[in-house]
């Protein structure tokens, strides 16, 4: 076969890259979906994942990326000063010729920047947040801020972290605002409210509450357990179902037994498909205090599920007041409790806002639309020419090798 023909014929590879610990988060959703779509698009995705060794977590994700046909690299990594893993990524480069690296936190942008010289590749990430708040975060997220002008397309999945972005330095012509999207064939309700709950083993006139999220301080799950006590001392039927696991598990147990109320909240740990959760709730609260644009709300929306939420960052683009959701300003478990208890109490409008949230996400939120986006970025970066019309050397070597 001649050269020219092997080229044509080979895809261009893109290359996932993100760290994860335990069972991964939101972004895991939009990442190991995305190669089968884009497999129909003409490009071939890898998404190469860095992980502490022997972490259990990382099995549940491998599942994951089985059942979504997402083919997942692991690499080992112990920590900021593993450089084993610079070389474990620069050999995942070139054994499977990545033309587009795509980083998703600080650690894969930064190797992004020191790969790039000794594999030449284009370079794109996309900003899903800064949210999470550890002793070590405000250095990693400098370090991303840092990192971020030296990209050639920097992609925000909200308004507000395009704004960052800006600030940040990026260029207004490599920044560009794509929200995340959902397969809506995917997440689509099977089955009665009623028939979810006797799934779930709850009576079918207990109001369920329902939320889903790693179980850390900035989800304001504390906040949503003192609203749920608050309901149920008003004489509310109800009860608190939440999926996920996470390091603040202990303490919402702790605070649950102090509200009196461990016998109304259920707490299920990870849940490798959430569906069924979703359908069993009459109400999805997302009670976080810092967030970008979530899946979970996406998830909910399209699960026709009513929906309470903070208003932050992207969420008021999917929520819109009292048409298809109801928004409350974050930190408040009083304002949250009266929102709930609003949808609870009010049948004709849980009806209402959760046939409007399924038409929102089918109308704006296509996991199919968000692909063509970030498709033409790829086209663009691939076919861009030196001023004299011709490839750079570094993308034909990328090209042809």
């Amino acid at each position: 076969m001649r050269i020219g023909t092997l080229m044509k014929s080979r895809l261009p590879v893109v290359l996932d890259t993100r760290v994860v610990s335990e069972s991964g988060g939101g972004p895991d959703k939009t990442i190991l979906n995305s190669p089968r779509f884009f497999a129909a698009v003409g490009y071939k995705m890898l998404c190469a994942y860095m992980h502490p060794p022997g972490d259990p977590g990382y099995q549940k994700l491998c599942d994951k990326a089985a059942a979504w046909g997402a083919p997942l690299l692991s690499v080992p990594d112990r920590g900021a000063w593993d450089l084993q893993v610079i070389s474990r990524m620069l050999s995942i480069c070139r054994r499977e010729r990545v033309q587009i690296w795509h980083g998703h936190d600080y650690k894969s942008n930064a190797l992004g920047l020191l790969l790039r010289r000794f594999w030449p590749m284009r370079l794109v990430t996309t900003v899903h947040g800064w949210v999470k708040e550890t002793r070590r975060t405000p250095l990693y997220y400098k370090i991303d801020q840092l990192c971020l002008p030296y990209y050639e397309s920097v992609i925000c999945v909200s308004e507000d972290l395009h704004d960052r972005c800006l600030q940040c330095g990026v260029p207004a012509d490599r920044c560009v605002l794509i929200e995340n999207g959902i397969d809506t064939e995917q997440f689509a309700r099977t089955q009665t409210t009623a028939q979810a709950k006797a799934r779930l083993g709850l009576p079918n006139d207990r109001l369920v509450i329902g939320a889903v999220g790693r179980l850390s301080r900035e989800k304001g799950f504390d906040l949503l357990l003192r609203a749920a006590h608050q309901l149920l001392v008003e004489g509310l039927n109800a009860c608190v179902v939440i999926a996920g696991e996470g390091d603040e598990e202990t303490d919402l147990r702790a605070l649950a037994d102090e509200l009196g109320i461990d016998d109304r909240v259920h707490l299920l740990g990870y849940c490798a498909d959430p569906r069924p959760v979703f359908e069993a709730m009459d109400v999805f609260a997302l009670s976080s205090h810092r967030e970008g644009l979530p899946n979970v709300l996406l998830e909910a929306a399209a699960m026709e599920v009513p929906i309470v939420a903070t208003r932050i960052a992207g969420v008021p683009r999917l929520v819109l007041d009292d048409e298809t959701g109801l928004l409350i300003e974050p930190g408040s478990s009083q304002s949250l409790a009266e929102a709930l208890a609003r949808i609870l109490k009010d049948e004709s409008l849980r009806y209402s806002l959760r046939h409007a949230g399924r038409r929102r996400v089918e109308t704006n939120y296509s996991f199919a639309e968000r692909i063509r986006k970030i498709r033409n970025i790829y086209d663009t970066l691939l076919t861009e020419r030196t001023r004299n019309g011709k490839q750079s050397v570094s993308d034909r070597h990328a090209l042809s090798n």
